[in-house]
């Protein structure tokens, strides 16, 4: 390699590891932990590429992108994070990154695509965005803060760069579609075609063939893949076995219990290990109610932008969904919050207006209580499994205990305010604990406290 490339990161090891990398590579190497120092040597004419991190000290790495190509264009940046999330990365396409890693990256893959990037400006080109601008208004977004999720961006970030088959699965509504898109636009193949194929498309005994020839070594997804007849899916698995020259990724997504499937001879078990190199499980909406608002405020945002009338939700309305089971999770959500967009009579929705879209809430099995519905230690239970699942072979980040105490004790002491009308007395009562210890978890655990009619 031959040229200057500038490193911006508040880690000293990342710093002296890509240093000694690429000066040994040939380039010349400017390193600092500071983003003023490198915004000062990008506009001083310094650098041929630029790799840096997000999170700095002085600022966010991403806010500082447009700078850069106001100041020098067709400057190539790499970005590389560790909070491995899918947002980060499309927040860098927005930007306009040359590319993106997430941390901890693979150093010689770093390497190349620092060569890459220096070629390209040596050929003067225009440095290209990690994803082309593309117009999926119908497409759910993958927002998200809780630990669930959380866990999936880091499992996405990891396989995102490899030739593993993936298997994404979830309830209908969650958007493993959208993940698998994600996936391939922010991959290596991202310039090559990623094609969705159903059992239509396979059909005919040349159906394989025609798939290989349109992916051109790009991503073929095959949609609900249970649905496909097993005939059909040994054609999918001869195509595996012998895909040709220009080898395709495969993902598969299912709203299906797979091993069920298996078990009913809907499944065959030779495509389900061929297609389980990764399992990315992607939780219902109901298994993320902290996401709730965050997903309601995108949509009325998105609804605004599109022309419709500003709206904002109440805040018994935002109780109101957050309490809802949400069958059709992202999906239904969003098909809610269009309506009541519409529907509204002033700007602010009103608690009756939600009820009005929602209909009945669907029967829900209680978690208390005897006969054969599940118990609150059994659901406890099968929801943590998901949530170690969720992090394959990788254990969880530490301070796992505080994290799910908080996940249940909020809750609980949300409910139990909200049945004693506020009554703060009542509740430590309710609760068997002590009025100050009350106090302080409200505090600790930013409740709002309304006082109202209780329940008898």
């Amino acid at each position: 390699m031959d040229g200057t490339v500038l490193v911006a990161d508040d880690d000293r090891t990342i710093r002296t590891v890509l240093t000694q990398a690429l000066t040994r590579a040939g380039c010349k190497v400017h390193a600092t932990s500071s983003l003023t120092t490198l915004m000062r040597w990008v506009a001083e004419g310094k650098g041929d590429v630029v790799i840096s991190d997000v999170m700095m000290p002085d600022g966010n790495g991403l806010e500082m992108l447009p700078k850069i190509a106001q100041d020098r264009p067709g400057l190539p940046v790499i970005v590389i994070s560790a909070q491995n999330t899918i947002m980060t990365a499309i927040q860098a396409a927005e930007a306009e990154a040359y590319d993106y890693l997430p941390k901890p990256f693979d150093l010689p893959d770093l390497m190349k695509r620092t060569a890459r990037a220096l070629e390209q400006r040596r050929r003067a080109a225009p440095s290209a965005p990690v994803v082309e601008e593309h117009d999926r208004p119908d497409e759910l977004p993958l927002v998200g803060r809780t630990p669930a999720m959380q866990a999936l961006y880091r499992l996405v970030a990891r396989v995102m760069n490899t030739d593993l088959p993936v298997l994404i699965a979830g309830e209908s509504g969650t958007g493993k579609s959208l993940i698998a898109r994600a996936i391939h636009d922010f991959s290596d193949r991202r310039t090559l075609p990623f094609i969705s194929v159903t059992a239509a498309d396979l059909q005919d005994i040349e159906g394989p063939a025609r798939v290989l020839a349109r992916v051109k070594g790009g991503t073929i997804l095959f949609d609900e893949i249970s649905d496909i007849d097993p005939e059909l899916q040994a054609r999918i698995v001869r195509m595996m076995d012998s895909p040709g020259d220009h080898v395709p990724r495969f993902m598969a997504t299912s709203q299906n219990d797979l091993s069920d499937a298996i078990d009913k001879g809907r499944m065959r078990q030779d495509l389900y290990y061929r297609l389980g190199g990764a399992t990315l499980l992607v939780p219902s909406l109901r298994e993320r109610v902290e996401d709730i608002p965050l997903l309601a405020e995108h949509f009325l945002i998105r609804a605004e932008r599109d022309g419709a009338p500003k709206r904002y939700l109440s805040r018994d309305s935002l109780e109101l969904m957050r309490a809802y089971s949400w069958p059709g999770n992202v999906r239904q959500l969003e098909n809610a919050i269009r309506r009541l967009v519409l529907t509204s009579r002033a700007d602010e929705i009103s608690r009756s207006e939600v009820e009005m879209v929602l209909g009945n809430q669907p029967e829900m099995e209680p978690v208390l209580g005897g006969g054969d519905s599940e118990k609150l230690s059994a659901s406890v239970a099968r929801h943590l499994r998901r949530y170690f699942d969720l992090h394959g072979n990788m254990l969880p980040p530490p301070g796992l205990h505080g994290r799910i105490l908080r996940e249940v004790e909020q809750p609980l002491i949300e409910i139990a305010l909200e049945a004693t009308g506020g009554n703060q007395a009542k509740c430590a009562d309710l609760l068997g604990i002590n009025r100050n210890t009350l106090r302080k978890k409200i505090t600790d655990l930013d409740i709002r406290v309304t006082r109202r009619r209780k329940l008898m």
